[in-house]
């Protein structure tokens, strides 16, 4: 099955362009044609005009810098490897094997923040009241974080599961987290093996450099640079990155903002903040922001990651997300704007295929024997009380014999100009002069906007049934794999964006599960192993699904309807956690489930191979 879509470029000025890829499919539209393998299990997209579902996504990749305009458009696809599916998968077998399991409890609760009342639409929700609050360190197997109500970063590192050790403190936030009314959870991103990017909630962020923390002799944590940055937020990817002796670290942060001016939908809109953070080593500066890149969207997408050479940023989310101001150079352009005084044009011009008007506001004592208005084939001459107040050569040629002019009611004078050439646009009234400001009706932004449409990236096409699940880090140096569900089976996808013809790699299937996933109804969170070897996910309270790749089997076991030995069978174990607190956070490694509640924290012993 090969899902196909077109990547172009956008022009800026000519110069530099924002380069996007895009995949997008909301309400009953198809505007791109999607190539169904038949062959495969999956079932062609089913749709109706006005109609959508929660299994309705959308893929928007979105990279941001110096393209060249205008490049040939090229192909993307979704390609499954057919190795990797079973056709003859049947079900799930309930297994009664018991699952060691061991709880600590903690000192301190958790620091979980409850949505205020303010908070009450579905994006606050997917954001902040499904936060997964057990963070996971990818660089270093079964050592997982979380922020306690005191402040503390808590750690647990497991070495032997019959000789658990509490979780140790290994940061404290210096400020008070329940100081700020309006705060968020406390978020933590795990940037590499040796840097890690905070936030408290109240809208700090934290660069932390802690060492090798799989060394208890070189893990130290300290930081590094800390800033207010606007708004509360949260960490949602961060990256570290080193260029001609500059080292950088690129974070993505999250807010849900009240849109004052909007009357339609939920009042409020997403963004997306991409930050980076750099020193050049040669320097013994500081790390201060050297960039800044807002997006705003209207849904809280389901995966952001920043790619691993720093140059773009892949979106998953339901509707999609556009750059609203290019992040460079910010002081020097706020000190440059702050500089210059706000001047009053000295006259507004519009105009039509057929002709220009130019209007200008007279002062109060003027009369009609005060103006003087000379109309020449190529330029123009205006005095008003003997002053010269505009002259120059034209953009183009006018018809200056059909040219008139005249005094209205709210004193101001009125120009039209009558073009020589019909149906040009001009893009300047005299030549050179800054002093006047153009102003364009609706109908002349929608023409241009049609015309312009061939230079636009966004691309809308109907995935059907193709839901996004769950994402997994299983290389920590590459992006995040997000897992989508096909037909009945749940795809793992890897993005490689170094890969331009093959960006998004087929690495993994779990038979069956994005079917067996849609019946529970109460399920928060979900992850798989980074080996693929299981997939688990949890319930808001007590009960923990897994299913396990189907193994070996270490008996003669045959089907009888069909009269064949069967070789492997599939899993499915149940875990019951012995707590009534609601699951606050859920991780899962090669051999272990993490469970954490307000109160404890629960170790599932999945795979004992080892």
């Amino acid at each position: 099955m090969g899902i196909e879509f077109t990547k172009d470029y956008i022009s800026q000025h000519a110069t530099e362009a924002t380069f996007s890829r895009a995949l997008h499919f909301p309400e009953g539209t198809l505007r791109r044609s999607v190539f169904w393998d038949e062959n495969h299990a999956a079932s062609k997209p089913q749709y109706s005009q006005g109609s959508a579902d929660l299994s309705t996504r959308a893929l928007l990749i979105l990279t941001l810098g110096p393209w060249k305009a205008m490049e040939v458009a090229a192909n993307c696809s979704l390609r499954v490897k057919r190795p990797l599916l079973d056709p003859r998968f049947e079900s799930y077998k309930l297994s009664l094997e018991p699952l060691p399991s061991y709880q600590l409890e903690l000192d301190a609760a958790v620091a979980e923040v409850k949505l205020r009342d303010d908070q009450y639409t579905l994006e606050h929700m997917h954001a902040f009241g499904m936060y997964n609050y057990l963070h996971c360190d990818p660089w270093y197997q079964d050592s997982v974080y979380y922020i306690d109500n005191l402040g503390r970063i808590m750690n647990l590192t497991v070495m032997l599961d019959t000789a658990l050790g509490k979780p140790r403190e290994v940061f404290r936030l210096p400020t008070d987290l329940t100081a700020c009314d309006n705060r968020l959870c406390a978020s933590i991103h795990f940037t590499s093996s040796t840097w890690v990017t905070l936030s408290d909630g109240t809208g700090r962020l934290y660069l932390i450099g802690t060492g090798e923390r799989g060394n208890s002799v070189s893990e130290k944590w300290e930081i590094v640079f800390n800033e207010e940055l606007g708004n509360p937020f949260i960490i949602i990817h961060s990256i570290s990155l080193l260029k001609a002796e500059e080292h950088s670290i690129a974070t993505l942060l999250l807010r849900i903002e009240k849109e004052e001016l909007s009357m339609k939908g939920s009042g409020f809109y997403v963004s997306l903040e991409w930050v980076t953070i750099s020193k050049k080593y040669e320097d013994n500066k500081k790390y201060e922001v050297a960039k800044r890149n807002t997006l705003r969207g209207k849904s809280v997408p389901h995966y952001a990651a920043i790619e691993p050479d720093g140059n773009g940023l892949m979106i998953i989310s339901y509707k999609p997300f556009t750059f609203v101001q290019a992040g460079q150079g910010l002081e020097e352009s706020k000190d440059e704007n702050m500089s210059e005084e706000i001047k009053e044009p000295l006259y507004y011009w519009q105009q039509t295929e057929d002709d220009l008007t130019v209007t200008i506001q007279l002062p109060e004592d003027c009369t009609k024997e005060d103006i003087q208005v000379q109309f020449l084939p190529d330029s123009v001459n205006i005095v008003l009380k003997g002053q010269r107040f505009l002259e120059g050569n034209l953009f183009s040629s006018i018809d200056h014999e059909s040219s008139t002019w005249i005094i209205k009611e709210n004193n101001s004078l009125e120009i039209s100009l009558i073009k020589k050439s019909e149906g040009m646009t001009w893009p300047e009234l005299v030549v050179g002069d800054k002093q006047g400001e153009f102003i364009r009706d609706s109908a002349q932004c929608a023409a241009i906007a049609e015309r312009l449409m061939h230079l636009t990236s966004d691309e809308l096409v109907n995935l059907g049934s193709n839901q996004y699940l769950f994402s997994v880090i299983v290389d920590p140096k590459e992006m995040p794999c997000f897992c989508l569900r096909h037909d009945v089976d749940a795809l793992l996808w890897q993005p490689r964006s170094s890969k331009q013809d093959d960006m998004w790699e087929h690495i993994a299937t779990f038979n069956a599960l994005g079917y067996v996933q849609a019946s529970k109804r109460d399920k928060k969170f979900f992850a798989c192993a980074p080996n693929y070897s299981y997939a688990a996910l949890c319930e808001c309270l007590r009960r923990v699904f897994i299913y396990r790749q189907p193994t070996p089997m270490s008996t003669v076991l045959y089907n009888r309807k069909e009269g064949r030995q069967v070789g492997q069978v599939a899993k499915q174990q149940v875990a019951s956690l012995e707590t009534n607190d609601p699951i606050l956070g859920f991780q899962a490694t090669n051999e272990r489930l993490f469970v954490l509640t307000t109160k404890n924290l629960f170790l599932i012993k999945v795979n004992t191979e080892n």
